[in-house]
């Protein structure tokens, strides 16, 4: 019997179809909304009714990126889009023309270290290497904005690394910064999916200071964590002199509000270095105290 190869599919491809539809001939069915395929259909996607679809397909793309791009897990990096690099920083203070500007810039000035603080961390998590089955770990992911989430992605462009930015639609229009990777800069419509896509491979997390957006995300990762729906990962943040001064978080524990051990959740660190080893050895602790798998 002569070898027969079986064909994979029968049916068209649906990018055939979509483009067998644009020559469509001209009648009054065919030019009615109606006849379009659902897919290359807008006005139908963005109906009300669609929203969980739309849930799906924004959870969906990302996932296909990530996991084309053989990326295992990430390193998330939070912080305020407000910290600029030191240079820039010194020109917000030199061009102050008031007390008030003045004061808020000199604080600007001496937080802009966690800019160069969070560009040497992703230096440091892109050199991780990759496993046994080609996979990328720790993985530089920012929310693909400027200030430290823009420190972060360049950190990584800096040791020839790909890094993840997960961009959000706002009013007024923040264009990903120029060191996401093109492959994996993302735009969300939804904050719930994208608040997934930050958690769902994250393996360790570093928060510098930030304002209500790091709040949210980093308060969303300590609550799940505290509640038992997640593993615990390392979460650093940088700077302890800051998150005491702005969050009391031994008022809680007096208050009977969170219970002490809650605490643990989190560790300060004042350095890239420091947030690195803290990361190495949660890891390396968790391995010795696993047990070896019977016939490995």
């Amino acid at each position: 019997m002569s070898e027969t190869r079986v064909p994979s599919r029968t049916f068209p491809r649906a990018r055939q179809d979509a483009e067998s539809a644009k020559d469509a001939i001209s009648t009054p069915q065919t030019e009615s909304p109606a006849y379009k395929l659902a897919f290359q259909d807008m006005d139908f996607l963005l109906r009300e009714d669609l929203r969980p679809v739309r849930f799906q397909l924004e959870l969906l793309k990302p996932q296909l990126l990530l996991d084309e791009a053989h990326i295992g897990s990430t390193f998330v990096m939070y912080g305020s889009a407000r910290i600029p690099e030191p240079a820039k920083a010194q020109a917000l203070l030199d061009l102050a023309t008031d007390d008030k500007a003045r004061a808020i810039a000199e604080k600007l000035v001496a937080k802009s270290q966690y800019y160069d603080m969070a560009r040497e961390l992703a230096r440091l998590a892109s050199n991780f290497p990759r496993d046994e089955q080609g996979k990328r770990h720790f993985v530089v992911c920012s929310g693909g904005g400027p200030s430290i989430m823009e420190a972060a992605n360049r950190g990584a462009t800096d040791v020839h690394a790909e890094s993840i930015g997960l961009n959000i639609v706002l009013p007024h229009e923040q264009a990903p910064n120029p060191y996401v990777t093109p492959s994996l800069s993302m735009q969300f419509h939804y904050f719930a999916l994208r608040k997934m896509h930050f958690l769902l491979h994250a393996r360790a997390l570093a928060a510098f200071p930030g304002g209500f957006g790091t709040f949210d995300e980093l308060f969303e990762l300590l609550t799940l964590i505290q509640t038992g729906k997640v593993a615990p990962i390392p979460v650093l943040l940088f700077g302890r002199d800051f998150w005491e001064r702005v969050v009391n978080f031994d008022a809680l524990v007096e208050e009977g509000v969170v219970s002490e051990r809650d605490l643990g959740i989190f560790t300060y660190v004042e350095s890239a270095a420091e947030g690195w080893a803290v990361v190495q050895k949660f890891y390396k602790d968790r391995a010795e105290r696993e047990p070896t798998p019977p016939g490995a």
